[in-house]
């Protein structure tokens, strides 16, 4: 999360070697610290079914960035490998913890429902405003799981929310690689740094979407079938794992990734960083 501008890698730099889900020792987790623990219950299942559909959206990006094979190579072979085996492990844990709550039944629900958001038109309106809008959301995902990293002592669930937030910030930096592709469609399309704001700035505000909203009330049905149709229980729930997120929050190095994509000359950038770093309180707030 450095303010420092990554560096493409060569193509002849050896392949970063990706961690596994055989190199957590799931014998570790230590129960006493976590099993009682409803709200990281909550973060950690939740989580797991947004990364289990993922999936749907690379598609639907894939399909978005035809006839740019880096970009739709990348998406296939990296992103999308990486992002479900994010699921898969957090899937992993939570059955470890909490082996009582029917995963795959529960995630049924989810992903019927959640394939409704994934669509292609729900992407933004043009392929330079879809780069900026992504790295607004691999920024949130990536403060969801540092912020998940700090907020436990339990060490197996620290380590792994750790190795999704580094990834998540590496998908950033690549998504941030492909700029010469933003500027390059920046300038086909006419777009003006006010656009491009516009956009940072509401997919700032979507940070809590529909996304974390349907994983939420699915976890919740199958977890709690009793409350199910608690609305009040619901927006507690919510408000604590915002609550969450926000007192682990890294206000700085967050809005300078969210900012990056704007390229604005330093006395500019922090005239704004102020009122985007309101904007984030006000999102987690919520």
């Amino acid at each position: 999360m450095s303010g420092t501008q990554p560096q493409a890698s060569s193509a002849s730099s050896p392949a970063r070697q990706h961690w596994r889900i055989e190199d957590l020792d799931f014998s570790r987790i230590d129960l006493a610290r976590v099993r009682e623990d409803e709200n990281l219950f909550y973060l950690v299942a939740c989580a797991s079914f947004v990364e289990s559909g993922s999936d749907l959206y690379t598609h639907n990006l894939i399909e978005f960035y035809q006839g740019d094979a880096e970009v739709s190579d990348w998406l296939r072979r990296q992103w999308e490998v990486e992002e479900l085996q994010h699921g898969r492990a957090l899937r992993a844990y939570v059955e470890h913890v909490w082996p009582e709550f029917e995963w795959e039944r529960a995630f049924q629900g989810f992903i019927e429902e959640y394939s409704q958001y994934c669509k292609v038109e729900l992407l933004e309106r043009t392929r330079a405003l879809e780069l900026a809008a992504r790295c607004v959301v691999e920024t949130g995902t990536a403060t969801y799981y540092r912020a998940l990293a700090c907020a436990t002592d339990e060490p197996v669930l620290r380590e792994l929310a750790t190795l999704i937030a580094n990834d998540e910030v590496n998908h950033y930096k690549h998504f941030y690689r492909f700029f010469r592709f933003f500027r390059r469609y920046r300038s086909k399309e006419g777009l003006g740094r006010s656009r491009v704001l516009g956009t940072l700035s509401r997919r700032t505000m979507e940070l809590k979407n529909e996304d974390a909203d349907c994983a939420i009330r699915h976890v919740m049905r199958m977890h709690d079938p009793a409350h199910a149709d608690d609305a009040a229980l619901l927006r507690r729930l919510e408000s604590q794992m915002s609550r969450t997120v926000r007192i682990n929050l890294r206000p700085e190095a967050t809005i300078k990734m969210i900012m990056r994509p704007l390229e604005l000359p330093r006395l500019l950038q922090s005239l704004i960083e102020f009122p985007m770093r309101q904007l984030m309180q006000r999102v987690f707030l919520r």
